[in-house]
């Protein structure tokens, strides 16, 4: 029997829209050719995933890579490495690199260095900023572009955006879906001096759950006036669920699995700076409230905030430590086993990680296991035992805050436009990443 296609999955558990069910996978020219049964002599190679789920490719749509300018602590190879070893098919990247990303040039910049280059598929936000405003609407349009992100806080230069003129003025020039990251610039300056030299559990007492829910009430009624859609990353309060439950017509919503795991002050009694990130980790109340919100469907995907810093940065007395730490690497594993502790359903997590992202940035061609689709999977053994290590991070950065934690549930391989790059812990072939396309910017 001649082969008539390039791979098939075989024995494996499909994970998929239409459910959970056994199913072998066919790949032809990098693209799922069919489901079903099929015998190995149809294939020029045969995979036996006996025992194990195949899911579509998880996509971490929020990742920041350092590159250009912060290479001595990720880059995009690097970055690209840690997300397939962690069974991530693709990520979109954050524009605050330096030179930031807020131009055509610098945009095709990024596309030109990664390409080929990252293990994994990719994309790159647009900065929106005031004095890019008028050609956000082009920008956004650009290939391999995963939309525009604004900070209203917790930035720098002319990415900060903190007042309501600057930001209706950018929604008003733009058609596709904006990033936000929801920190109230003016109340963060307000309460500066309730930071405790030395003490990072002060971090929440500063960025407190007020400067959340005020900047994403802001943000709610300027998209409401403009008609935009918005997406409000990395929601760390219970406040702005009621906000955003009632808003889902405009508004799509991001969780970290940082803060649907970690919780003050435990976090900060035992890892310190090492835990510090923007929204902050806050107490276990608000963990609670950001499940409820992963459980009766307000939130719509994950994103890992991967935002990494070398040991000796966040070794810094707080506050001169910076904040974020690594994720893109662990976001798998971690959820898996929430999954295991019965906290979300394995279709649950396909949606937030494959579905979700799919049907909110109408990825053209990812996200799904069905015909016709880009042949990108992440396979998992969902009863493997494995504790995270440093030892295992490919991040340039070289820590987790999650060493030594134990999970139930972990990435076997990682696949991509039908080829496999990540195999029981070892890559694979050459890195062939490429961007991804939109079907709003086709």
């Amino acid at each position: 029997m001649p082969a008539i296609f390039d791979l098939v999955l075989k024995n494996g558990t499909v994970v998929n829209h239409d459910g959970v069910g056994e199913r072998d996978v066919a790949v032809r020219a990098g693209r799922i050719a069919g489901l079903g049964s099929f015998a190995a002599g149809q294939a020029e190679q045969t995979v036996d995933c006996t025992g194990l789920q195949i899911l579509p490719g998880v996509i971490d749509t929020q990742v920041h890579l350092r590159e250009p300018g912060g290479e001595h602590k990720e880059d995009l190879a690097t970055g690209g490495r840690a997300a397939v070893m962690g069974g991530v098919t693709g990520v979109f990247e954050m524009p605050n690199t330096n030179p930031l990303t807020i131009t055509a040039e610098a945009h095709a910049d990024k596309i030109e260095r990664a390409t080929n280059r990252m293990h994994c598929d990719f994309a790159f936000y647009i900065g929106g900023t005031r004095d890019n405003a008028d050609e956000l609407g082009e920008l956004e349009r650009l290939p391999g572009c995963s939309g525009v992100k604004v900070f209203m806080g917790s930035s720098t230069g002319s990415l900060l955006v903190e007042d309501n003129e600057g930001i209706e003025r950018i929604l008003s020039k733009i058609s596709r879906r904006a990033a936000f990251h929801c920190e109230d610039e003016f109340r963060l300056i307000e309460r500066m001096d309730e930071r405790v030299a030395g003490d990072p559990s002060s971090h929440p007492v500063w960025r407190d759950a007020e400067a959340a829910r005020l900047c994403t009430e802001r943000l709610l009624e300027i998209a409401r006036k403009t008609g935009r859609r918005i997406h409000v990353l990395h929601i760390s309060t219970a406040e702005e669920w009621p906000l955003l439950a009632a808003n889902k017509d405009i508004a799509s919503v991001e969780v970290t699995p940082n803060h649907l795991t970690l919780a003050a002050p435990d976090a900060y009694e035992r890892l310190g700076t090492m835990v510090q990130m923007n929204p902050p980790i806050r107490d276990a109340s608000h963990r609670d409230a950001i499940w409820h919100g992963v459980t009766n469907g307000t939130a719509d995907i994950l994103g890992s905030d991967h935002a990494p810093h070398t040991l000796e940065e966040k070794r810094k007395p707080y506050p001169q430590s910076p904040s974020g730490m690594p994720g893109v690497q662990t976001l798998v594993p971690i959820m898996l086993d929430h999954v295991n502790a019965g906290r979300m359903t394995i279709e649950r997590f396909v949606d937030m990680t494959s579905h979700g992202p799919n049907r909110l940035f109408q990825i053209a061609g990812k996200g799904r296991i069905a015909e016709g689709y880009d042949a990108d999977f992440t396979i998992v053994d969902l009863k493997a035992k494995r504790t995270i290590t440093n030892d295992w991070i490919e991040s340039r950065c070289g820590w987790t805050p999650y060493d030594g934690v134990g999970v139930t549930g972990w990435p076997v391989g990682t696949i991509i436009r039908g080829r496999r790059v990540m195999w029981h812990g070892e890559l694979i072939g050459d890195a062939g990443g490429q961007p991804m396309q939109f079907a709003e910017s086709l």
